[in-house]
This record gives structure tokens, sequence and C-alpha cells, in this order.
């Protein structure tokens, strides 16, 4: 699927004065692109809120060569290695120093690449600035801290209102642009679901407008489930995580239930109450997680795990 076709993408602020940020935060994010002087920065906070945004819009700003590497996805310290000193040795087509976007960087194996990457940001720190971004800053090891300044996405009850006035006027702009008809209301009433996870509701949007209208009714989907126990079976993560992406913007619960529902013709009758329990165990845990898609990935991953398929 192309960039161009993903709206959080396509719209992707490019500035700091264009993110959805409270004031504070975005005050001393302007300073930074006023000065030009841009320091290893770590950012910590839940999914959806911006924090690779600003990264990519530092860069944009000040004009600075960057690679963005996806902790989660390539976090072996091998291909960690390799990727940061081909990009750190060549020289930047910007001039100026170049820029290391380490999305995810909790996913890093603590005892082992997170310490190598302390090394890389000595090693390079002559031409290299490093922006991590992470979802639980306690899962970063203290060298990695102390290198980096630490600014956290948090979003205070003050702070939200406006914000969601903010990003409904963004929502509204983005259906009018891509000619999509609208209900005002279900738009607000998304927003308030899931605010401050922007890239969520921005998801969720461009999923209904699919059939032309974004209007009451059009939230009950939840995607292929043959797709899913399909990934399950075959104990694909990568596609199962993709599929769990793709589909989050539902309520978990309703995913959760899907499975219930098909599970009778899908698994060996002996690992039913085993998919049960796991089910019941993650539905009740989704209430008091900060990150919902990670509590459901687990939840599938445990399946995979445990589960016999027919």
């Amino acid at each position: 699927m192309s960039n161009d076709f993903l709206w959080v993408e396509k719209y992707r602020p490019r500035k700091i004065a264009d993110t959805i940020l409270p004031d504070n935060l975005k005050q001393v994010f302007q300073k930074i692109v006023d000065t030009g002087e841009l320091p290893n920065m770590l950012f910590t906070g839940t999914a959806g809120l911006g924090k690779t945004t600003v990264a990519k819009a530092f860069c944009n700003e000040l004009e600075l060569d960057y690679i963005l590497i996806n902790g989660s996805e390539e976090g072996n310290i091998d291909t960690l290695r390799t990727k940061i000193k081909q990009f750190a040795s060549s020289i930047s087509l910007q001039g100026g120093y170049k820029v290391v976007i380490l999305d995810e960087a909790d996913y890093l194996n603590p005892q082992s690449t997170q310490p190598a990457l302390r090394g890389f940001i000595e090693e390079f720190s002559n031409n290299c600035r490093f922006l991590l971004t992470c979802n639980f800053k306690n899962r970063i090891i203290e060298p990695l801290h102390s290198r980096c300044g630490v600014y956290e996405f948090n979003t205070s009850k003050k702070d939200m209102i406006t914000l969601c006035e903010q990003f409904m006027a963004r929502a509204e702009y983005i259906l009018r642009q891509e000619n999509v008809d609208y209900d005002k209301q279900t738009v607000v009433n998304l927003i308030m679901k899931h605010a401050p996870d922007w890239r969520r509701i921005l998801n969720e949007l461009q999923r209904q407008s699919m059939v032309g209208i974004v209007a009451t009714g059009s939230t009950n989907h939840t995607g292929s489930f043959d797709s899913l126990f399909t990934y399950l079976k075959d104990k694909d993560f990568k596609k199962m995580r993709q599929w769990v992406t793709n589909n989050i913007d539902t309520d978990a619960s309703a995913i959760f239930r899907g499975i219930y529902d098909q599970m009778y013709d899908r698994l060996n009758p002996r690992s039913i109450p085993q998919l049960v329990l796991i089910l019941a165990d993650y539905q009740y845990k989704q209430a008091f997680v900060a990150d919902h898609e990670l509590n459901v990935v687990a939840c599938m991953t445990e399946i995979m795990a445990n589960v016999e398929f027919v």
C-alpha cells in the first residue's frame, strides 16, 4: 500500500507549528527549530500522539538527512549496527549533521541492543543526532535517558478540549479534501472515544470513508476473520500484527468476540477451553492497559503458541 494512500502519511504535519500538541510542548519544540540546534531526544508516550511526526517535522524544517528505523521490526543488534554505521558514515546531502530516528526503541533488548545504541550515540556524536520514540520509558535503560533530552507526550484534561477541537478541524479539512461526505456528530464521537490517539482516529476515518461516507452505523466492521485465523494457524506473526493494526480502530472487545463466535469451526475441540481462558484474560486486561494494540497482539501471540487449529 502506497504511503500516499494512507491519510496518516499523506496529511502528516511537516512543521512543528502544524502538530497537534499541548502548547507548552509545542513551544519547546518550536524553540529548537528556531535555534537550529537539535539535541539527542527521547519521546515517550502512548501510541498515536505524534512522536514520530515531531521527529520527522524536525528533520523537514531543519533540512536534515534522516533514516527511520523501527525497533520492533529491525531491532536485531547486527541490523541496527549496519544501518546506523552505513548511514552515519556517509556524507549528508543537505550539509550539517544527520539524524537517526529510532521508532519503538523500547522494543530493543535492554541487555544487548540498547547498550550498543548508547555506544553508537557516543561514536557518531560529531555528525549525528538520535531521536528515539517509545511507549514505555521504563523500558529504556538509564544510560540512554542520560544521553537524551526526555520529552513526555502527556495530555492533561485541560489540554484535551483544545486538542480535540484542533483535531476536529484537521479531520474535517481532510474529509473535504478527500471528497467524503460525513456526519459531524459521528466524527465528534470518534474523537471523543479515541483521543488523544490521533493516528487511530484518522485510520478509522479513512476506513469508514471506503464506503464513501462517514456516518452513524459505519463503525461496526471488524475486518476479515478468515484472514486472521489463517495467520494464527500459520503462526505468521508479521501478518497477524498487521491485521490487528488495520482493525484495532474497532473496539477490541469486538475482535475478541469475533474469535469466540467462530472458534468451533476453526479449532481442535480440545483447544477451545484454552482459547476461552486466553480471550477472557486479555479482555479483562484491555480495561487497564495503556496500549490496546499491544494487548491484542499479545493475546493473538498467546493463541498462536497454545491453541491447535483444524
